[in-house]
């Protein structure tokens, strides 16, 4: 048993079976799926960072949010998930009903990659905290989202939560690294003008 499996029938399943039992709504049905399509292939949050790139007060946040969703799209959809291939779990529990473990009914269409990390999760949080850092009226609006899309991934059963809080971590470390990188690029242009 690898440490994924181990992790998964010890820490996530009980999780995700007690938030089918106790969670699941027919109210919850209806707008989680709506909540975790803000979050498909980070297409809100690239067009959030675009849009951000036209308002020069805004421009080294769009940047920033740019770098870091970069550097997420390639650590974690390009490198991690096909190296982990961890199964999603509505996948796992299908070798677990002798144990109990009923099948899943998905209210999403299925993904097709891996579970691990979550990328919904990953831009979200990126997103969110390069917002924090630079203009919280906007930051603040941006990590209430992300949570929810971050809990709409488990409420779907299409992540584990241990995908959901790698996740965070490493999305707020790629938003401090990519604003990290703007800030040095900005001040090595300024310096190279002052020239």
């Amino acid at each position: 048993m690898n440490i994924f499996s181990y992790l998964a029938e010890s820490f996530d399943l009980p999780i995700l079976e007690w938030m089918a039992a106790n969670l699941r709504s027919a109210f919850g049905d209806g707008v989680m799926p709506i909540i975790t399509l803000l979050g498909d292939a980070g297409i809100f949050w690239i067009a959030c960072a675009v849009a951000l790139l036209f308002i020069p007060r805004y421009r080294k946040t769009g940047l920033a949010m740019g770098a870091a969703l970069l550097m997420g799209l390639l650590v974690c959809n390009v490198t991690l998930k096909p190296l982990i291939a961890r199964p999603r779990p509505y996948d796992y529990i299908k070798d677990m009903a002798e144990y109990g473990y009923k099948t899943i009914e998905l209210l999403v269409e299925t993904p097709h990659d891996y579970a691990f990390p979550s990328g919904h999760t990953l831009a979200s949080f990126e997103a969110a905290t390069v917002l924090m850092i630079h203009d919280k009226r906007l930051g603040i609006p941006a990590m209430v989202l992300a949570v929810l899309i971050s809990f709409s991934r488990l409420y779907l059963y299409v992540h584990y939560p241990t995908d959901v809080i790698f996740s965070v971590f490493l999305g707020i470390g790629f938003a401090y690294l990519g604003n990290f990188l703007v800030n040095k690029g900005f001040a090595a242009w300024e310096q190279r003008k002052a020239a």
